[in-house]
């Protein structure tokens, strides 16, 4: 028995309790699903389109970069684009996402390479798991499906998110993840981005790429 296990079983002990009575775990789950809401800032609410603007707006103000497409099949040709005008390699990352895999990337000159980065990468796409109105904040889960490393690595992070993922707040993000996962399927990690990676940590002088992107380009969806 490790010292964790022995100190529930002496409280368990103290109290007369097993841990497993049917009565007690009724009323902890009970507990947490009608656990009341806490509090949530304005900003973000709204209906989908206000969600959206709101995002944009902060997005941009975190430095990020944004594009707006009609649909998925429109993603290849505007992340081409991107990377032409900043003068970007003609090359992109990617995981195994299959909402990505089902893009015509072939439309595009882009030499498209797949799995996670090991550094060596400059550009990079990751499909969000949801965006944060409230913010401008991105939220990403980790997996094959999208590598955490395509978060942090390359210099260039391109992040498509659809328009009807944008939710309010950071409260409606962890209800979306229990609502996806269910109870014991969360993936290892989620990410919370907001614009490209920044320090000012040095004589207060900013340096955009200190720990991650230098760059953080959006494309929404829809």
């Amino acid at each position: 028995m490790n010292p964790r296990d022995a100190v529930f079983a002496n409280i368990r002990r103290a109290l007369g309790v097993a841990g497993d009575e049917a009565p007690r775990r009724f009323e902890v789950a009970a507990r947490l699903a009608e656990a009341p809401p806490g509090v949530a800032p304005q900003r973000g609410q709204g209906d989908l389109d206000a969600r959206l603007a709101t995002f944009k707006a902060e997005a941009e103000r975190a430095q990020a970069t944004i594009e707006v497409v009609a649909s998925l099949d429109d993603v290849p040709e505007a992340v081409a684009r991107y990377l032409r005008d900043n003068n970007c390699p003609a090359s992109l990352r990617m995981g195994a996402d299959a909402r990505l895999a089902a893009m015509p990337w072939g439309k595009t000159a882009l030499e498209i390479l797949h799995g996670a980065s090991d550094g060596h990468d400059l550009n990079a796409a990751a499909f969000a798991f949801a965006g944060i109105a409230e913010t401008g904040t991105l939220a990403l889960v980790s997996g094959a499906d999208n590598p955490t490393t395509l978060n942090f690595l390359p210099d260039n992070e391109i992040v498509i998110l659809k328009k009807d993922e944008i939710v309010a707040d950071f409260e409606s993000v962890f209800a979306k993840l229990r609502a996806t996962y269910g109870k014991g399927g969360a993936p290892r990690t989620v990410n919370f981005v907001t614009g490209p990676s920044r320090s000012a940590d040095i004589e207060q002088t900013l340096l955009l790429g200190a720990h991650g992107p230098r760059r953080l380009h959006i494309v929404i969806v829809g």
